[in-house]
């Protein structure tokens, strides 16, 4: 089967008092080649943890994930990640951290720089390559690390809250450039946000996790991802559907929320 499937996904953690933490519980999904999904939920619900599992990071306690037809077992250049923070190498400039990947798999110059340098004219470096990483904003470091995650051509990007450290300015810009660079590569990706708006913009299906054990609450499908292709993304803000789905979700998490609040509460008066 084409596609990443989770399948059945669960993850504990054991605790050095004899205790235990279950941070996901049965946790199922199946991408399609080429799908976006964004995945949000309250403070806790395992959203990185399923995000270092998809990447190889962990292996779960029970479950697993597909690829392709073959099972993930570590970390693989078929997943690229992108960070909140571009984990980028200081002492490189622009050019050499985005052609890091062909590189160390011994890709001659010859074959690798015509795709860099196409990455950096797409992701507008073109005129920064040589720059140090150091005298680049945020916002041009993290499209630095998209560049360098697409120059090794995986088949799923993995993206842990890439754009919370920006400007709201800076931020709109490039989820604009991700909606762009969805729709010309055709990757798979899913993206870690605790922003609702965001994630309402950037997933063309959208998960909701509920709060710990982590588990699916309830999936959307949503048209916003296509309509910003290109567009003003202030403009697809201000369609109803936007603002109604916006509510929607900002009230389930909210009741989320409350919900652990409430059972901290208890344990703490207990």
């Amino acid at each position: 089967m084409t596609g990443l499937s989770i399948e059945n996904i669960s993850m504990r953690f054991d605790l050095p008092n004899g205790g235990a933490v279950q941070a996901l519980k049965d946790v199922s999904l199946h991408l399609k080649p080429g799908e976006l999904l964004s995945v949000l939920g309250p403070s806790g619900c395992g959203k990185t943890t399923l995000l270092n599992i998809l990447a190889g990071f962990l292996a779960p306690t029970a479950g697993q994930i597909m690829l392709n037809g073959h099972r993930v077992t570590g970390p693989d250049a078929e997943r690229g990640m992108v960070f909140q923070q571009g984990a980028l190498f200081e002492w490189m400039n622009v050019r050499d951290n985005v052609s890091f990947g062909p590189r160390m798999k011994g890709v001659s110059a010859a074959d690798y720089m015509p795709n860099v340098e196409h990455l950096l004219d797409v992701v507008g470096l073109k005129d920064f390559k040589d720059k140090a990483i150091y005298e680049l904003s945020g916002g041009m470091q993290q499209r630095v690390a998209l560049a360098r995650c697409l120059a090794n051509d995986p088949d799923v990007i993995l993206m842990d809250e890439p754009l919370g450290a920006l400007d709201a300015l800076t931020r709109e810009k490039m989820q604009g450039l991700v909606l762009k660079l969805w729709k010309e590569t055709g990757k798979t990706i899913i993206l870690i946000t605790h922003s609702v708006e965001e994630a309402l913009l950037l997933g063309e299906r959208l998960l909701v996790m509920a709060p710990r054990p982590g588990r699916i609450h309830k999936e959307y499908r949503l048209p916003f991802a296509d309509m910003g292709v290109g567009q003003d993304l202030r403009m697809v803000k201000k369609h109803p559907e936007f603002a109604e789905k916006r509510e929607e979700i900002l009230s389930m998490i909210w009741d989320m929320e409350e919900e652990i609040m409430g059972r901290a509460e208890a344990g703490a008066g207990a």
